[in-house]
């Protein structure tokens, strides 16, 4: 294992730990709104403040951008964390959320981990190297179209003026595939991607650091990913379509008559 992905392990397992010990006194938990929607607790802070901490142990000098605390400034690399992906199931007790941590070198995706820690599944990939659950190769699904694809999706919650035009794309696919799953973690969405476990994933207006991790998964295990225009600005833009190969092509095929300008960019 490369060693700065064994940091990130380790980083995400002791995360995940804080996280597991605490969710039986979730419903007494301090909770602050960010945003319409978008909810914040003390035990999100604490899992963050240890995977950094990890982190600048071993690489002080890095770049962090990390969901509560923004960025700090560093060197060529850059780690993204997101200490609890699915905040609003795991204040709910359901039991789908993930720790993600990411690390770009020179801008480009060079090593992840998303961690379950409910499942005790860990997702790891490293560029060039394959993606890995608990040491198990993935790859993704080889379906040759929508036709029997089971596809994750997530709801524009945080940007709600784009809800008809989601609603458009998600009636175009669901006359198209088997099914549409929505449940809540977008890194683990995508990580289940990577995993075969769903065929294909679209989503607006996610974070970066919802992405990050589980964009290289799924490149290193066969799949694609990109923005709305078919371009690599997804995590810029926040608007992203992943999946096995076929499944991808035909996703965004079938939205991109169904969105504006603004979201085709």
């Amino acid at each position: 294992m490369h060693p700065m992905l064994n940091i990130a392990v380790q980083a995400a397992r002791k995360a995940g730990n804080i996280i597991v010990r605490s969710m039986e006194k979730s419903q007494d938990l301090q909770i602050d709104v960010k945003t319409k929607n978008d909810f914040v607790t003390e035990i999100d802070r604490q899992a963050e403040a240890v995977i950094i901490d990890i982190i600048q142990r071993s690489y002080p000098n890095h770049a962090i951008l990390a969901e509560e605390s923004g960025v700090t400034q560093g060197e060529e690399f850059q780690w993204i964390i997101d200490p609890l992906d699915g905040t609003t199931n795991y204040l709910h007790g359901n039991p789908q959320f993930c720790v993600s941590i990411g690390l770009k070198y020179q801008g480009s995706l060079y090593q992840a981990v998303i961690y379950d820690p409910l499942r005790n599944e860990l997702y790891t990939a490293s560029q060039g190297q394959g993606a890995f659950l608990n040491n198990r190769r993935l790859r993704v699904s080889g379906l040759p179209s929508l036709n029997t694809a089971l596809l994750g999706t997530g709801f524009p919650f945080r940007a709600q003026q784009h809800i008809d035009l989601y609603l458009n794309t998600f009636q175009a696919l669901f006359t198209q595939v088997a099914d549409i799953r929505r449940p809540g973690s977008a890194a683990l969405d995508l990580a289940y991607v990577a995993a075969g476990r769903l065929d294909g994933f679209w989503e607006i207006n996610l974070n970066e650091w919802d992405m990050a991790a589980g964009v290289l998964l799924i490149h290193e295990a066969g799949g694609l990913a990109s923005d709305f225009s078919g371009g690599h600005d997804y995590l810029t833009t926040g608007n992203i379509v992943a999946g096995s190969p076929k499944v991808f092509k035909g996703i965004l095929q079938t939205i991109q008559p169904h969105l504006s300008e603004a979201l085709k960019k």
